[in-house]
């Protein structure tokens, strides 16, 4: 097993229409704004940018984003990461109920050095951690789809 290798999985029920939910995710540049986590984007052109997030624990990641797939006929934006972590993020976005279910997935090495070699025993906590990020990004985007 590589312990550097993760897959994550979180599911957004969301009481707004789809085509509005998938508006708010499209701009990355924004997220800054309702997801505390994403502490900055730097966008170096329309398809890519600079991410820098922080959720509980003590450290930042930096990755640089390219989208690689946009259809949101689909619901669908996907993009490929590199830096401290190297992989793909894909959010599907689609009807649920009265409102929306927002699906996330990343699949991502770890590249950061000392993620790396704390990878055994702090799996659980970067495990915990992302979750902690993905129940408050959802909290927040769900505040900032209230105001808008």
């Amino acid at each position: 097993m590589d312990w550097n290798h993760h897959r994550f999985r979180s599911l957004w029920p969301l009481p707004a229409p789809p085509a509005a939910v998938y508006e708010v995710l499209q701009r990355p540049e924004d997220y800054p704004r309702w997801w505390r986590q994403v502490r900055e984007v730097e966008r170096l052109d329309d398809t890519t940018g600079v991410l820098r997030i922080r959720s509980v624990l003590p450290y930042d990641m930096t990755f640089t984003a390219r989208q690689t797939r946009r259809e949101p006929s689909a619901g669908v934006l996907e993009i490929a990461v590199s830096g401290d972590i190297e992989g793909w993020v894909r959010w599907t976005v689609g009807p649920h109920g009265d409102g929306t279910l927002a699906r996330y997935d990343q699949v991502v090495s770890v590249g950061k050095p000392l993620l790396r070699r704390l990878a055994v025993p702090g799996r659980p906590l970067f495990r915990a951690n992302h979750a902690l990020m993905m129940r408050s990004g959802r909290r927040g985007l769900l505040r900032h789809l209230r105001a808008v």
